[in-house]
């Protein structure tokens, strides 16, 4: 039976489920959504339909191409006879640091993740940061000593990258966009199109730990289990999989 890789430890993609409004529990409120109208909304950076829906109604009319419309984790291009992997990725979070990662760590996990699944061997990074005004030395101290520990264990070196610094209150503490590059093995061609009717799909790990330990931190929830986030690159266990088991498309 065909395999079919989803191992995506970095993101929550589902969307919110309905609100629950009762009144009998006091000091918890959530509100209804706002419906999409013409201004941009959370929702739209959640991964789910809204975010789809700006990406198919304002970017693909905008920006479509060929690479570009098959909506894929990373861009498959031809250099000569090879095969180059290529994907963009920005992350905001808060907390910065939660338990099991913080928001260095998780861009290079991401990064790399994105581009494993398309079966691409990661070769190299970049890193920009948007820095608030004001915020410690010593956060970004520890942001970059984070990044780097990640992509050292991972074998992926960061290699070129860029700095700005916004005024006090134009950003949330750090804002970091990553881009990675890799190759893709002669003879492999991975991806959500193939998927069929039947297939068995392989996750890393137990789904919604890393949103739920960011949600728990951010809120101060606690739960009878310590829950942590599960983000790791996965580019090594991708690699063996594919070495096992040839019907992974």
């Amino acid at each position: 039976m065909p395999l079919i890789i989803n191992t995506d430890a970095t993101s929550l993609l589902s969307e919110p489920s309905t609100p629950n409004l009762s009144t009998e529990a006091p000091g918890f409120a959530c509100p209804l959504p706002l419906p999409a109208g013409d201004r941009i909304l959370l929702g739209h950076g959640s991964g789910g339909k809204l975010s789809a829906k700006l990406v198919r109604q304002i970017f693909l009319p905008a920006l479509g191409n060929p690479v570009l419309n098959r909506l894929e984790d990373q861009a498959i291009v031809h250099l000569k006879d090879s095969r180059l992997a290529i994907t963009t990725d920005s992350f905001v979070v808060k907390p910065l640091f939660f338990k099991g990662g913080d928001i260095g760590s998780l861009a290079v996990h991401g990064t790399i993740n994105d581009l494993a699944m398309g079966g691409a061997k990661p070769l190299w990074l970049t890193a920009a940061f948007i820095l608030e005004e004001g915020l410690p030395i010593e956060t970004v101290r520890r942001i970059a000593a984070s990044m780097q520990q990640a992509a050292a264990n991972a074998g992926v070196p960061i290699i070129t990258g860029d700095t700005k610094v916004v005024e006090k209150g134009s950003a949330d503490g750090v804002f970091i966009n990553t881009t990675g590059i890799g190759l893709v093995p002669e003879g492999l061609f991975l991806s959500a199109e193939q998927a069929r009717p039947g297939d068995v799909i392989l996750v890393s790990g137990m789904l919604g730990d890393h949103g739920i330990a960011i949600l728990a931190e951010r809120e101060g929830l606690r739960f009878e289990t310590e829950i942590q986030s599960d983000s790791a690159a996965l580019n090594t266990l991708v690699a063996c999989l594919l070495d096992a088991a040839q019907e992974v498309r």
